[in-house]
């Protein structure tokens, strides 16, 4: 007997809404609108131009650039055509850039015009097969929107199986270069409808993104939840939070996703006060809890927050604190979502009791398939019963929330970007005035974290902040870079020469 199956690929589910709300709006973009007709007839043109640039089932396409809907109908395109779609931070220096892109193997690369000139002196080190720009031809570029024109669409996506890749995000790994979480048709299909049953979704919902698509959280924490429910996306090229405010108001949004700092810095706006917040339903934070100060702050606005926990290798969502626990369980992760799993372990992999600190590992749909080419990592984060260990220590209390309270790894996470302290370290360690140096995070009212670099020096030198930023600035991005920085003699070490970071961070705090 054959049973009916139901198609995962995720441009089949753009293009079947794109049908389904031809005449509503799908995308909002520097004031300019795009039905859900529109949208679909340009992704349906965009994979026929790559498919006659030689893209096919499997390979890689890669777009480098600030949102834009460019960047939405390059990657729905490339999964019509069972490709992968890599987004690139664009706040990377070509360096950065030129290893991510190689290590993907990235056959197509769409750039916007503002990231042009970072990559454009790394082309003859790049393995791309296709150089296309988003924005104002230039010389050597071809022009996707106007090649676009011409195309003959295509008339359906390919057929894919759920647990082929979608997407390959790229998460700073263990070594400090970074790693390609491998996200399938089925891992984001699954995070929307964990999503939906937490929070809602509907038609007549107006999604605000300003959070970069290039991140799981601007991608899949609603926008792309949004366009397969058929709401209306408002696509900020970047954050600005006047911007953020007038189109709240000139839109009636309903649904924002970000940061802590995003909605700090709207709320410190000569605007927020005089802006309609009327039509606000939810504010969904992740990245880092919520201050019980900026909860109270727009609860006095009659908003309240919905908060997040998640990873990249989760797609992302791994609890929820919705808004009717935000006061009682202040300082909670939430509980975890209807389809996935999660336990905290002990060091021999053991679940613990309520109270019991732990690793925090999660199982379940949305959970990523591997890391691209890293079949070793792959296999320390994910055990053989499918577990992923998150890395993150944490704890349940009685009524099953989640609370989380440390990293086994030293992520430091600063405005909502990840940074990994042994990429920074590289960097410093190459400034001849320094002996050693450690990179920790140190708490941080605006960005949730700050960089901090702790340097002994070698005898006879000296050294400031900004001679410390200003060397390490073109090895790497801005939001890498140390915000502080604290000579000490020597760095606390164990007998076995590990640094105590732990040991700065408790001397340093107070």
């Amino acid at each position: 007997m054959n049973r009916p199956v139901m198609e995962p690929n995720l441009a089949a589910a753009l293009l079947r809404r794109a049908d389904l709300s031809a005449a509503s709006t799908a995308l909002v973009f520097e004031e300019q609108e795009t039905s859900y007709r529109e949208f679909g007839e340009n992704v349906r043109r965009s994979a026929s131009l790559l498919k006659k640039g030689g893209v096919c089932f499997g390979d890689r396409v890669g777009y480098l650039g600030f949102n834009h809907p460019m960047l939405l109908e390059t990657m729905f395109a490339a999964q019509a055509l069972g490709a992968i779609f890599v987004p690139l931070n664009y706040r990377l220096t070509a360096q950065e850039l030129t290893f991510i892109i190689n290590d993907a193997g990235i056959h197509t690369l769409v750039v916007d015009a503002a990231s042009r000139p970072v990559i454009e002196p790394a082309r003859d080190g790049l393995c791309c097969q296709q150089f296309l720009t988003s924005e104002s031809a230039a010389d050597g570029w071809r022009h996707l929107p106007a090649e676009r024109s011409g195309a003959e669409p295509i008339a359906a996506a390919v057929s894919v199986d759920v647990h082929d890749v979608a997407v390959i995000m790229y998460t700073s790994g263990t070594t400090g270069l970074p790693k390609g979480a491998m996200l399938t048709h089925g891992n984001i299909l699954w995070n929307n409808i964990n999503a939906m049953l937490a929070f809602g979704c509907s038609r007549d919902d107006v999604v605000l993104t300003a959070a970069p698509l290039f991140h799981i959280g601007g991608l899949n924490v609603m926008t792309l939840n949004a366009l397969h429910a058929g709401s209306t996306v408002v696509l900020l090229r970047n954050f600005d939070p006047g911007q953020v405010l007038e189109d709240f108001e000139r839109y009636k949004v309903s649904h924002m996703f970000g940061a802590p700092a995003m909605f700090l810095f709207m709320s410190q706006h000569p605007r927020f006060e005089s802006t309609d917040l009327s039509a606000i339903r939810v504010l969904l934070c992740g990245a880092a809890p919520v201050p019980e100060s900026l909860i109270q702050l727009y609860g006095a606005r009659g908003i309240d927050f919905c908060q997040g926990y998640g990873l990249t290798e989760t797609a992302p969502f791994a609890a929820f604190l919705t808004p009717e626990w935000v006061t009682r369980k202040l300082g909670s992760a939430g509980q975890p979502p209807m389809y996935s799993e999660t336990r905290v372990v002990d060091e021999n992999n053991h679940p613990v009791a309520a109270g019991v600190r732990g690793e925090i590992c999660l199982r379940g749909p949305n959970i990523m398939k591997g890391y691209w080419n890293r079949p070793e990592a792959t296999a320390a984060a994910i055990d053989g019963e499918g577990w992923f260990h998150s890395g993150d220590v944490g704890y349940f209390d009685e009524d099953g929330f989640l609370f989380i309270c440390d990293r086994l790894k030293d992520m430091v996470i600063s405005g909502g970007e990840n940074v990994y302290p042994a990429e920074v370290e590289g960097a410093l360690y190459k400034h001849e005035s320094i002996a050693e140096v450690a990179v920790i995070g140190l708490p941080d009212e605006k960005w949730g974290e700050a960089v901090t670099a702790v340097v002994a020096l070698r005898e006879g030198h000296t050294l400031t902040l900004e001679e410390l930023r200003s060397f390490a600035d073109s090895m790497l991005a801005r939001y890498k870079l140390p915000l502080r920085m604290h000579v000490v003699d020597a760095l606390p070490r164990n007998p076995a020469g590990k640094v105590l970071k732990f040991v700065l961070k408790e001397q340093l705090q107070d």
